[in-house]
């Protein structure tokens, strides 16, 4: 019998359809949508998946982190990553990731000159920015008062999908911009109006064809459903530990004081030092 698809939301799902070497076209369109670079000088017409392979890691760690890190044909720097549920910290988490991205890009005694353009484009499955209404917001370094970039070689997107009302987009017309698509597909793969705009963008096709194949490969559908588990179980057991922050206090100070350190780079031992939880209590906290 054949099996329903695969949500593509699922970041193991999303690595395997934008991060395949076999088919980087589709992540090439995708990157042209966001970027709005279809058509112009800045159009990414090749790239390179530097982390195609899910590595032994995941497969002895369910919770390791899976994005999509990539180097454009002009040398820009992407990393893309779908998060189903807030993890909080959202913000200095990308910034975080933005600038490892950035900074490995040089050797010691290289000079800054050889630094690129780096971009981060966050796909969220919930409302994060709440004073925005936009679901594609991204951001620049600016100066405050007149408005004038600093630089652009940092971009941060936000794509929030649950800002996306697809009901306006059930008549083709009405879709105006290269992104929609895509979200339509991640929202749901399934739907009519997906199928018919696989016709006309021809990536999209080759998109849902191996989320088709992918859906329908055993091997692959159980690596799925141990990804599916192991984030609830996390999330789960995360929301337990607020709870009982909340009741017992100093363990919610602790726990946040563990996510400041983390975020701040410190240390392992450092944080077990001063927030007084475990090894393993802070290992969970690293993957949030």
């Amino acid at each position: 019998m054949k099996e329903k698809l695969l949500d593509p939301k699922v970041d193991f799902v999303f690595k395997r359809i934008f991060g395949s070497e076999k088919h980087p076209n589709i992540l090439i369109s995708f990157l042209n949508s966001v970027l709005g670079t279809k058509g112009t000088k800045k159009e990414i017409v090749k790239v390179k998946i530097d982390n195609a392979e899910i590595n032994r890691e995941w497969e002895e760690d369910k919770l390791s982190r899976l994005d999509v890190k990539a180097t454009a044909d002009d040398g820009r720097k992407l990393n893309v990553e779908i998060q189903l549920k807030n993890q909080y910290n959202m913000k200095r988490r990308t910034l975080y990731y933005w600038s490892k991205l950035y900074t490995s890009q040089l050797n010691k005694g290289e000079k800054y000159s050889q630094l690129r353009k780096t971009v981060a484009i966050n796909i969220l499955n919930f409302n994060y920015l709440k004073s925005m209404e936009d679901y594609h917001n991204c951001f620049l370094l600016k100066e405050k008062e007149n408005n004038q970039v600093l630089t652009d070689i940092e971009e941060i997107h936000f794509i929030e999908l649950t800002k996306l009302n697809e009901e306006k987009y059930q008549d083709l017309k009405k879709i105006n911009d290269d992104l929609i698509p895509w979200l339509l597909f991640l929202k749901d793969p399934e739907s009519e109006v997906v199928k018919m705009i696989e016709e006309k963008v021809e990536e999209l096709k080759e998109a849902a064809e191996n989320l088709e194949i992918m859906s329908q490969d055993k091997e692959e559908r159980q690596k799925y459903e141990a990804r599916q588990k192991a984030i609830h179980d996390y999330l789960t057991n995360l929301e337990g530990a607020k709870q009982e922050g909340v009741k017992l206090g100093e363990r919610g100070r602790n726990i946040e004081i563990a996510k400041e350190m983390i975020e701040d780079g410190e240390e392992l031992e450092k944080i077990m030092k001063y927030s007084k939880l475990s090894k393993e209590e802070i290992k969970g906290l690293q993957k949030s």
